[in-house]
């Protein structure tokens, strides 16, 4: 399995945002749309940030109640970690795990093609464990 699996499943929208929009904006477009990160598109379709809720509690934390009226573009994760559409399901759990973030942009030829969550990853790994649970049930059955 791998991650063309899970986009092909849930499809490639991806919720983007500008920079120049407000933490708060930001933070209403999650809350409206019950998702834990956005895109911010640079040029051309490019990658240029992605902003979590991680971010803007820390920008809350640092700044108080003020960092709501911030462009994201000053709050968002700038270095952002993406995946490939044929890495394996399991190499992309072990790296959201080990770097601990929950959102992963999935990338082909330098353009954004989708995002995959830690409850996408475990979703998937959990419907892969259950048939090849059943797949063994069936084989004892038949034996």
């Amino acid at each position: 399995m791998n991650v063309k699996t899970i986009l092909a499943a849930k499809g490639g929208d991806v919720i983007c945002i500008e920079p120049t929009a407000t933490l708060s904006a930001a933070a209403q477009m999650l809350c409206k749309r019950r998702i834990g990160a956005l895109v911010i598109r640079g040029a051309a379709g490019r990658l240029a940030g992605i902003l979590s809720e991680r971010d803007i509690v820390r920008a809350i934390t640092e700044k108080g109640a003020e960092a709501l009226a911030l462009p994201v573009g000053q709050v968002m994760t700038r270095d952002v970690i993406t995946a490939s559409e044929d890495e394996s399901i399991a190499d992309i759990m072990e790296r959201m795990t080990s770097k601990k973030f929950r959102h992963l942009p999935v990338v082909s030829g330098g353009k954004l093609i989708g995002m995959v969550s830690i409850g996408d990853v475990v979703k998937q790994r959990v419907e892969e464990i259950e048939r090849e649970s059943e797949a063994l049930r069936d084989y004892i059955r038949t034996a």
